[in-house]
């Protein structure tokens, strides 16, 4: 038997819908890419809320916005929520943006009902967690989380040419408050998000407990042949650098299908030169992304593919570059925290089981530092970066109502 649902859900779901329609997609879902105008606007809507619900707004030196709702022992570091408004480029709703409204709500429920806690309270909309404009992604948590410099970051270039220090000016999100979780510690840290996959839907459980993530890998891979005339020039004679990215491809899903059930390969780009019909592609660039949720495993493929990748090349007579873009390792959270979302499900009287991202999150950056967990509600067909992602209202209800049972258990009530 559920327990009456502590938050307001038609407002909750209002407010997503509401956010949905700033930068719409083609197809029903949303485009807000990091630092563009839909982003700003996207933020700005936040801001308004946030305003109404009494929060006090500030933007640190990276682009992340703190809205703030003070604690009766202000001293106190906050119990932090939060998520981010940027999409993919055929984004979904629910995405990123459940997590930062879902903690909008927990702040006007608590509100409604009068409760002050001993915690400050803060919702994060943290800066360029998708990393489809600037890579790469969880950028303005890497750098609160000291996994990146602000520097390093500022001076990122977009695939549209721009640099993101230069957009977050423009913007007027260069603020001056440090980036910095040893300057500004939080207390504990929830995010919650959409599974992005489909077990939940599949078991029928209305809520998954996140007990961490799964280590990722991302690399840039260059091969270099030569371009020729598609006609005169024999097959044998050939050095076709498009010929041996298919074959790195094949590599890539190759190495998730045999590395077991929650093994992950992925190739996202693939651009060839000089994209010519007649002529034979002389250099093709491409992404890979490997995933697995043990640390050693992902270890085995990062040598696998670096190993075969390079035998791919010398085979078919061309030069290779493999860049180790990004690593993400394998990261646990707090079993305290954990426990907490899990005892608020069972309060509540929702189903649910423990189960580990298989998406990077914030909060997994966030989780190097800070005492962090994450709470899942399931989405239509597991789908998401797609503009059919879907949930219903009762899965942002429930998840929220969560969210609101572990915050106020950790932040205290006066």
């Amino acid at each position: 038997m559920n327990i009456a649902c502590p938050i307001n859900a038609e407002r909750l779901w209002r407010s997503l819908m509401d956010m949905a329609a700033v930068g719409p997609g083609e197809h029903g879902g949303s485009c807000r890419l990091a630092l563009t105008d839909a982003d700003r606007a996207g933020r700005e809507l936040f801001m308004d809320w946030a305003r109404e619900a009494g929060c006090t707004l500030t933007t640190d030196a990276i682009g992340n916005l703190h809205a703030r709702r003070e604690g009766a022992e202000p001293e106190l570091p906050p119990v932090v929520m939060g998520s981010h408004l940027d999409t993919q480029p055929t984004g979904g709703r629910f995405d990123g943006v459940l997590g930062v409204l879902a903690g909008l709500e927990v702040l006007r429920s608590l509100n409604d009902h009068g409760i002050r806690t001993r915690h400050p309270l803060e919702v994060v909309v943290w800066m360029n967690e998708e990393g489809a404009r600037f890579s790469p992604p969880m950028m303005g948590s890497g750098v609160w989380a000291g996994v990146f410099t602000v520097q390093e970051i500022l001076d990122k270039q977009g695939q549209d040419g721009a640099r993101l220090g230069d957009e977050l000016a423009r913007l007027g999100w260069d603020g001056y408050v440090p980036a910095d979780y040893r300057q500004a510690p939080f207390a504990a840290c929830f995010e919650l998000h959409i599974e992005q996959g489909p077990v939940l839907e599949d078991e029928n459980c209305q809520i998954g407990v996140v007990t961490g993530a799964q280590a990722q890998r991302w690399y840039e891979v260059t091969l270099t042949g030569q371009e020729a005339h598609a006609g005169p020039t024999p097959m044998r004679l050939r050095r076709d650098a498009l010929l041996g990215a298919a074959r790195i491809v094949e590599l890539v899903n190759r190495i998730g299908v045999e590395g077991g059930e929650n093994a992950c390969g992925t190739v996202g780009i693939l651009d060839v030169h000089p994209h010519s019909r007649n002529v034979i592609p002389g250099r093709v660039f491409l992404t890979v992304d490997l995933r697995h949720p043990d640390e050693e495993r992902l270890q085995e493929f990062h040598q696998r593919f670096h190993r075969e990748a390079t035998d791919i090349a010398e085979t078919a007579r061309l030069g290779i570059s493999i860049h180790d873009f990004w690593h993400s390792p394998a990261r646990p959270f707090d079993s305290t925290l954990v426990d907490r979302v899990r005892s608020a499900a069972g309060r509540l009287g929702y189903s649910h089981r423990d189960i580990v991202s298989g998406a990077g999150h914030d909060t997994v950056y966030v989780a190097r530092v800070c005492p962090s967990a994450m709470v899942f509600v399931p989405c239509e067909d597991g789908i998401s970066h797609n503009e059919a992602e879907n949930i219903e209202p009762g899965d942002a209800e429930r998840g929220c109502a969560v969210l609101f049972d572990a915050v106020l258990e950790t932040a205290g009530r006066t």
